[in-house]
């Protein structure tokens, strides 16, 4: 069963690089992105939609930051100094009746 799972994400895989493969060949012709201040950028349209995408995942990791830095500075919750109970064995509970 793990052959045929693993097939199936290397399909699954292979299909979504022809996708976007046809994309970047179906969208060669340039675009202006107009910026700030009178700027303008003209770039095929998968570049300008490739940078789009790398500036989203930086604006994501950046909002994401504080959270992770947050959590890494609490400090671990420590082990008590002393065992609160000691462990013991239990009996064997005795067989249904009819077996």
């Amino acid at each position: 069963m793990t052959g045929f799972v693993r097939l199936l994400k290397w399909i699954l895989k292979a299909a979504v690089f022809f996708v976007l493969f046809a994309f970047a060949l179906n969208n060669q012709q340039d675009a202006t992105v107009h910026l700030a201040f009178g700027q303008q950028w003209r770039a095929p349209v998968t570049l300008i939609v490739l940078v789009a995408f790398a500036l989203g995942l930086v604006v994501g990791v950046l909002g994401m930051l504080p959270g992770w830095w947050a959590r890494r500075q609490r400090p671990a919750p420590s082990a008590p100094a002393t065992p609160t109970a000691a462990v013991t064995a239990m009996p064997a509970s005795p067989p249904p009746d009819g077996v």
